[in-house]
């Protein structure tokens, strides 16, 4: 089942044929790349599993009804995106967290996770790039940390590779201007 494509796992999930099978193959296949992705968004290890999980629920349950009109990495993506962006609202809200205080709030949270190295540089860079707009902040994680190219995340967020490298290079200059400013 390792050498099977996305789309003839799809068919096999969706044909009810070892469904359970099929399905923990693409959990092997995409879960770690799922929860770095997620993991930007939360910021630790504990939050990062439990939106994983979420998400990983929420795929099998759409999964027999995925039509290929994109690639099944580009749905799951929004899927674990939109979890994660969910579970940060409410968890932000529960905290009594407003906008502009979220990257301090995240960068404590880092700092205290027992999976995180202290790391000075990446604390600022948290604290930067939460300063983004959340448009911003999307296109410069899946740029930067996730190294996709223009064009997957331009079918991702349905939008023109053109206003990406517009985008991407503001969130550059205003992470640059951020990072600058507390020199």
């Amino acid at each position: 089942m390792k050498n099977l494509t996305d789309r003839e796992l799809v068919d096999l999930f969706q044909s009810g044929k070892n469904e359970e099978g099929v399905f923990r193959q693409l959990m092997v296949r995409y879960q770690e790349r799922l929860y770095w992705l997620i993991r930007r968004f939360v910021q630790t290890h504990e939050d990062t599993d439990d939106v994983l999980q979420n998400a990983f629920v929420k795929i099998w349950k759409g999964l027999p009804n995925f039509r290929s009109d994109s690639e099944l990495y580009t749905w799951m993506y929004r899927i674990a995106v939109n979890e994660a962006i969910s579970f940060r609202k409410q968890h932000l809200k529960q905290q009594n967290v407003s906008a502009g205080e979220a990257g301090e709030y995240l960068v404590a949270k880092v700092n205290a996770d027992p999976w995180y190295d202290g790391d000075e540089l990446y604390s600022r860079l948290i604290r930067a790039v939460e300063q983004l707009p959340e448009r911003q902040r999307r296109i410069f994680q899946l740029k930067y940390f996730e190294d996709l190219k223009y064009e997957e995340i331009s079918r991702m967020l349905e939008t023109s590779v053109g206003a990406l490298k517009a985008s991407y290079h503001h969130a550059v200059k205003k992470i640059q201007q951020a990072i600058e400013k507390e020199d």
